[in-house]
């Protein structure tokens, strides 16, 4: 009798919890939503694409993680 009690309450939890996945909210006619984004404006984009400066170097991003590298007139030292 007690197995039978323990196989209800499974079962009657586990249809619970599929039940609730199918829910909708009484709003919901299942039609999709206004497209309300705003609209691109190509020239715009390109013109602001046009005012960013070009960098004098060029970005390095492991630059923090290696050395620097030695000046021209200075030698190069060796690894110990």
């Amino acid at each position: 009798m007690k197995i039978l009690v323990i196989a209800a309450a499974v079962l009657a939890l586990a249809c619970g919890s599929a039940e609730a996945q199918g829910r909708r909210s009484p709003n919901d006619t299942g039609a999709k939503p206004a497209d309300n984004k705003p609209k691109v404006d190509e020239k715009a984009y390109k013109a602001a694409l046009e005012r960013i400066p070009e960098p004098k170097e060029k970005y390095d991003p492991w630059g923090g993680a290696r050395p620097a590298e030695p000046a021209k007139n200075e030698p190069a030292k060796k690894p110990k």
